[in-house]
């Protein structure tokens, strides 16, 4: 209901870069694009700080590139004085020129309006083809299948990683077979389907590394990470905390199974296991940083982090709230029916309807993103492991210690939520279910 109400306002606009079901996207911009010629003549009577534009990116502007199958989006994001992103620059294609205008806040309100919905479109087709598909779906499979092929059931890390595998390889296989398909739901409901969402995942394919999989380390390589700069960015804040109760609760198990890098080195199944992800799933492709082989039990204690992130709180953090921001259709339209506008002032209310999708679209797409967004019965979340693989009292006793610090961090969120009007809860771990399954 509230994303209803306030749709419009470039407060939430903003906010949603931030907190919303995309939140990936957003970095720090070092200099104004040269694709965007804006200047400062457009934007002075909006800016805050009697600053230059020049000015304003060294004090930290953001800003974020949709290239979607529908409408490429460059956008400028800047803050005001109270640090809420606030003003907005965006065009809808790559290519400046007289049918490619600049708008801004100051714009027409029809054509401004028009402009963010046609950034709200292209961002969907970003976090439902890569962030959301590719990014969790797909790379969770990969760490599926390597683990089944070649971890034996009585070993350590097969014991770990099994219940953050649960029904992934399923759930893709459903996938498959109803919605990415020829004539599945994306062809249905989506403007990139037809085959447009699978040349986004190929694309995608080449920032697909292990470093952006780290969370803190794609965090600060996007120049997020100085919470002084950018206080109200809670993805970054709680999923800092998941991640590092993830990676301790890692270390902890580790420590009990490898005495030394030594053992690390000689344990030819684990060996077998990277192999695997690097050859199969990464195409043996260099550039993905992917690890051939592990080395120390520190890079190990990493690695097993970047699965067990990616299977259970990435994929929480960009599936649950597709009901809550993608549900009302003028926020997140899965397609749209005229192309986008190429010149101002001449945008009416009427055009602004003919554009969104029409019932049936609109249907499908509502019925999509209530059902990914449900949690299964009997959802097993983070920490919970009823299913005793380990007998072992020391691993019993890390296990303990992981509930016990994913408790505490469950009570800071719950704490921070207390009367705010949009609470962020996406990554308190009693909402993170243990593996891909929806």
């Amino acid at each position: 209901e509230y994303v209803m109400q306030h749709w419009k306002e470039d407060f939430m606009f903003g906010y949603q870069f931030l907190n919303g079901c995309n939140p990936v996207l957003i970095r720090r911009c070092t200099e104004i694009p040269k694709k965007l010629p804006v200047t400062m003549d457009m934007v002075e009577c909006s800016l805050e700080r009697n600053l230059t534009l020049e000015e304003e990116v060294k004090v930290g502007l953001l800003s974020g590139s949709l290239e979607g199958h529908t409408v490429c989006c460059l956008i400028l994001n800047m803050k005001d004085l109270e640090f809420h992103i606030f003003f907005y620059i965006f065009q809808l294609g790559q290519k400046p020129g007289p049918d490619n205008p600049i708008f801004l806040p100051s714009d027409a309100t029809y054509d401004w309006l028009l402009a963010k919905i046609w950034v709200r479109s292209s961002d969907f087709h970003m976090h439902q083809t890569v962030t959301h598909l590719l990014r969790t779906h797909l790379v969770s499979e990969v760490f599926s299948i390597a683990m089944f092929r070649q971890l034996p059931a009585v070993h350590p890390l097969f014991k770990l990683l099994v219940p953050h595998m649960r029904f992934t390889i399923a759930i893709n296989t459903k996938a498959r077979e109803q919605l990415i398909c020829e004539c599945g739901l994306f062809d249905k409901a989506n403007a990139t389907g037809g085959g447009g969402h699978v040349q986004m995942v190929q694309k995608a394919m080449k920032d697909l590394t292990y470093s952006s999989l780290c969370f803190p380390e794609e965090i600060k390589a996007k120049g997020m990470d100085s919470k002084e700069d950018i206080p109200y960015y809670y993805y970054r804040d709680d999923g800092i905390k998941v991640w590092e109760a993830i990676k301790s609760f890692a270390e902890d198990v580790i420590h009990i199974y490898y005495e030394s890098d030594e053992v690390v080195c000689e344990d030819v199944e684990l060996q077998a296991f990277v192999k695997d992800i690097y050859v199969y799933g990464m195409r043996g492709v260099k550039a993905s940083g992917f690890p051939k082989m592990i080395r120390t039990r520190e890079t190990l204690a990493e690695y097993l982090t970047v699965i067990i992130f990616t299977t259970s709180a990435q994929h929480a953090a960009v599936n649950f709230g597709q009901y809550d921001w993608c549900s009302w259709i003028p926020n997140a339209p899965p397609t749209m029916r005229c192309p986008p506008p190429t010149e101002k002032g001449t945008v009416t209310i009427e055009q602004i309807v003919e554009s969104l999708p029409d019932r049936g679209r609109s249907c499908w797409h509502l019925g999509a993103v209530w059902a990914l967004s449900q949690f299964q019965d009997k959802e097993l979340f983070l920490g919970m492991y009823p299913d005793e693989h380990f007998v072992e009292k020391p691993v019993k006793e890390a296990m303990a210690k992981f509930r016990k610090n994913l408790d505490e961090i469950v009570s800071t969120i719950t704490e921070r939520n207390k009367n705010k009007k949009l609470p962020y809860y996406y990554l308190s771990p009693d909402r993170i279910p243990n593996s891909v399954a929806v």
